[in-house]
């Protein structure tokens, strides 16, 4: 019996390509076999987590959504952008829908629609027979499906902007579908996790809720907020960039939304920061999946799946002390050159963040840190030397991607908070996050007497930009706010010229040195680095040695985005040719693709 949901669920796999109509109606014929799958919590559970199926195929999340999108920003970039091809068309904003990272049958968009008719079918099932009430297992999985569709339509309207609406599973007269306004699905999703929230308990409030990997109503409450102020924003249209006309999705009525619900989860105390921001860090690597610290939910990968270390860890050129995952794993995007060199030197996020070295050729299976360069730097919250499991499948790493933590919360809030009742209410919440950045010794500057300054709505917004860039570099979360705060284009342009005055050490950077200096520490694998701070330009002696910290030039500078294209006329990626092709001509790509 399970085995026909599931089968249910993937049909839309081959939506747009080759159905056939008696096999779409297999749904309605199993109708009896539903009735004891949704009446029954443990069948009902083993569909629920069905739907968790799709992130994790071959061309999905896995890898092609997670490697691609949200890159490039004004903080982060593909580190191969300048090296024209299909991969890096997807991150400078010049994606075409012949893409062959992406127009297949099973690509992320295909997968995607196939987690939600796997929802849409478990959702109606435990409508019909289930009784799904608060404080029920079946309640309880009705609350996660719910959500699980809603985290599918998010990131369907992030990448592609208006989809097709499907909130029943489909049958012979849906198979095709024309694009729906991404504000009826805003608002579907919107009202989904408000019923949500109120089906699924707090974490560790039960068995279910006490790892992230389950779906927990902080977790609820805090992407309720997070799609509150995206749906409100500004966003490419078919006629423009614009903020919604719809009045329910109003600056006003959306903000209060996200004010509401950021404050119910802070409140609530049933989520934190860790004391730490590298502890955070170093508990992921570890694979510390525990509910109600901050991390709020993850995709959850199996071990020999997923690829967020294989694409984004410090690079490790061959197998070596550390893993068995293959040649060149991570590395394959990176912070921009200068964010290093914007956050305040006190700041604890600042080395995490940003890592300037990779791991060389291992001999007798020992690699050791080797100096990259000033045009490439590597995401450092990611990091197979931080695990405890040691990574063996040549293809995926198995670690969760973090879909949302708690500092994100904090920071929603301040930003509501600042638009709606001023920067005195976004206080708090940025001192919060800044207390855990810097040391004890120094808040009484960088925290209090940073945050009371900001005494204007527009001085709190523009340091709430800031602070955004500095907690999520390396997240792959910043194009989304970019785009919502109308400043993609603006924050692109600015980040090529910080880069261009960074290659002159001019301007802001007049005081980064152009030299570098190293030697190895005492365990003769980790470097002990000169000359990264500003003004550390004394050659600490001849027991190091001098590497020019000058190799960006223009060409790579100008890869932050595809030149002649406007980065704010190509906010999302096209419906890939396969789709159009097989959508009996309801399909069809806007904003000029």
């Amino acid at each position: 019996m399970k085995h026909k949901i599931i089968i249910a669920g993937l049909i839309i796999t081959s939506l747009f390509t080759s159905c056939q109509e008696d096999y779409l109606d297999a749904p309605a014929q199993s109708t009896l076999d539903e009735s004891v799958i949704f009446s029954t919590a443990g069948l009902a559970e083993g569909a629920v987590n069905g739907i968790k199926v799709p992130f994790a195929e071959t061309n999905s999340y896995r890898g092609r959504f997670l490697p691609f999108y949200g890159l490039n920003t004004d903080v982060e970039w593909y580190n191969t952008s300048q090296t024209a091809g299909d991969a890096a068309d997807l991150c400078v904003y010049d994606a075409k829908p012949i893409n062959s990272q992406m127009n297949t049958t099973n690509n992320a968009w295909a997968m995607m629609y196939s987690g939600i008719e796997r929802a849409n079918i478990c959702i109606r099932g435990l409508r019909q027979y289930g009784d799904p009430r608060p404080g029920t297992d079946l309640g309880y999985l009705l609350g996660e499906a719910l959500t699980l569709r809603a985290i599918y339509y998010a990131d369907l309207i992030k990448a592609w902007g208006d989809v097709p609406a499907r909130f029943e599973p489909i049958n012979s007269a849906t198979i095709y579908l024309a694009k729906s306004s991404r504000d009826v699905v805003y608002k579907q999703i919107i009202a989904d996790l408000g019923e949500a929230s109120a089906l699924v308990p707090w974490p560790n409030e039960t068995a279910k809720t006490s790892t992230v990997e389950r779906i927990n109503k902080a977790f609820v409450k805090g992407f309720r907020a997070r799609l509150a102020l995206a749906a409100s924003g500004f966003q490419q249209y078919p006629d423009g960039i614009r903020r919604s006309t719809d009045p329910e999705l109003s600056v006003g009525n959306m903000y209060r939304l996200a004010l509401d619900e950021s404050r119910a989860v802070i409140s609530s105390g049933k989520a934190s920061l860790e004391s730490s921001f590298e502890t955070f860090w170093r508990k992921y690597n570890q694979e510390n999946t525990t509910a109600g610290g901050e991390s709020l939910w993850e995709l959850p990968f199996a071990d020999g799946r997923g690829r967020m270390l294989f694409s984004f860890a410090v690079r490790h050129t061959t197998n070596d002390q550390f893993h068995a995952n293959g040649a060149n794993r991570g590395g394959t995007a990176g912070p921009l050159p200068f964010v290093f060199y914007d956050y305040d030197q006190a700041d604890s996020r600042r080395n995490v963040t940003c890592v300037p070295y990779k791991w060389g050729t291992a001999v007798n299976n020992v690699a050791k840190q080797e100096l990259g360069a000033l045009n490439t730097w590597y995401f450092g919250k990611y990091r197979y030397e931080w695990m405890t499991r040691f990574v063996t499948s040549t293809n995926d790493d198995g670690v969760n991607k973090i879909y949302m933590r708690y500092a994100e919360v904090l920071l929603i809030a301040a930003e509501a908070a600042n638009e709606l009742e001023g920067p005195g209410a976004a206080a708090p919440y940025l001192k919060e996050i800044r207390r855990r950045a810097f040391a004890p010794a120094v808040q009484a500057v960088k925290v209090d007497a940073y945050v009371n300054a900001l005494t204007s709505k527009e001085a709190m917004f523009n340091a709430l930009v800031e602070e955004n860039k500095f907690e999520f570099t390396g997240e792959m979360e910043r194009k989304q706010a970019l785009i919502r705060w109308n400043l993609l284009k603006a924050k692109l342009d600015q980040a090529k010229q910080k880069m261009t005055n960074l290659a002159a050490h001019t301007g802001e950077y007049a005081d980064v040195p152009a030299t570098l200096y190293y030697k190895f520490k005492a365990d003769n694998v980790t470097l002990d680095i000169y000359g990264l701070n500003r003004g550390e330009t004394t050659n600490p002696g001849t027991d190091y040695t001098s590497v020019a910290w000058n190799n960006l030039i223009d060409t790579k500078i100008n890869s932050l985005y595809k030149t002649g294209v406007n980065p704010d006329n190509r906010q999302f990626w096209p419906i890939w040719q396969v789709f159009l092709d097989g959508s009996n001509g309801k399909l069809v790509n806007d904003y000029g693709y």
